[in-house]
């Protein structure tokens, strides 16, 4: 269930269109139809009861996917739009209810009055906001077909502006993932024929909005798709310039902490072999933080290529932060290692030295 605000100027005229060839009235309230210039006579009398308002008419089409036509009677499709009025506080007011048949997918236009009985005002503040809120708590209630979102769409079958509108949008969709940052996205845009340009915060360099151009056809980024907002798509590149500089810091930290491994390494085990030859332990390659060689199971500290490996579930940040505590951990373990080797070594020399 989709509902479209609609703005209109006249009764006469939003009633002469409701009221088309291919249509039936499921429903009227405080005024009397079948005649069309009756019913805007009516709705202009009430008018009366509220001068100082200038927007009087309030004129909205739901539609319903063709995949609920075999259950949308009259009688569920009147039910329906009655509660979306109460829902939207349309209430104590004149109202049409018209049924259009001129389309495969059912729809229906509620018209009202936004003078209400007694002279009161019918809010449309954040209208918008409030009926896409209702729609989808109704499509639930209801259990009415709820369409995927702009893939489905048959882009064939659009005219213009939406034909151009709905380039842009598999253009910009196509695109993104390729894109780290603005000007990526620009270029990729301009090989598809589309332009992008900035709306900026009165005379200063701050940018606020982003617009798309195809075909002689400009439209916002919101307007192409609530996710391709200047603030989401400004939101995403940031989130992505943040990710790769703590990404850039974690492969420092990495490559620090394999330096000071392969010394604290060489440090404990730079003898290792017998008989004047040196046998190259087991190692494991790190990418471009390089290889490390791995020590004795059972010598301190000990690493082995399985801890090293990445666990499921675990994120490439979260696998580089790990490997890099872990090799810190070791490293620190075999200097400790060393420093005792070497006293040792010291306290023999020592001793033979006294037995001599």
């Amino acid at each position: 269930m989709i509902g479209k605000i609609i703005s209109g100027s006249s009764f006469s005229g939003t009633v002469g269109y409701v009221m088309k060839e291919k249509s039936r009235i499921l429903e009227a309230e405080g005024i009397v139809p079948p005649d069309a210039k009756r019913m805007a006579e009516d709705f202009n009398d009430q008018t009366l009861l509220n001068p100082r308002l200038k927007n009087t008419v309030g004129h909205i089409s739901l539609s319903f996917s063709p995949k609920d036509a075999p259950r949308m009677t009259d009688a569920l499709m009147t039910q329906i739009a009655k509660e979306y009025m109460q829902r939207m506080g349309i209430i104590d007011t004149q109202y049409l209810l018209v049924r259009h048949l001129d389309q495969p997918h059912p729809h229906c236009h509620p018209v009202y009055n936004r003078v209400g009985n007694d002279g009161q005002t019918i809010s449309d503040k954040n209208i918008k906001i409030r009926n896409a809120k209702v729609c989808r708590e109704l499509t639930e209630k209801y259990g009415l077909y709820l369409a995927p979102g702009k893939e489905e769409v048959r882009r064939e079958q659009l005219r213009e502006p939406d034909k151009s509108k709905y380039e842009i949008y598999d253009a910009i969709k196509g695109s993104l993932p390729k894109c780290k940052n603005w000007n990526e996205l620009e270029r990729k845009l301009k090989d598809q024929g589309i332009t992008m340009r900035y709306k900026y915060c009165g005379n200063t360099d701050r940018k606020q909005g982003v617009l798309f151009s195809k075909s002689g056809f400009e439209f916002s980024g919101s307007k192409i798709d609530r996710a391709f907002s200047f603030t989401k798509l400004d939101s995403r590149f940031n989130h992505i310039q943040q990710q790769t500089q703590h990404r850039a810091t974690l492969l420092g930290n990495l490559s620090a902490a394999v330096g000071n491994y392969r010394s604290a390494f060489a440090g404990l085990f730079g003898g290792m072999g017998s008989g004047g030859t040196r046998e190259e332990p087991p190692s494991v390659n790190l990418g471009k933080a390089g290889g490390i060689p791995l020590p004795p199971a059972s010598s301190p500290g000990g690493v082995s290529a399985e801890q090293l490996q990445r666990k499921p579930g675990e994120s490439p940040e979260e696998h580089i932060a790990r490997i890099t505590a872990l090799l810190n951990a070791v490293a620190e373990a075999m200097a400790i290692a060393a420093t005792e080797h070497r006293r040792r070594m010291e306290e023999r020399k020592n001793r033979a030295k006294l037995k001599l």
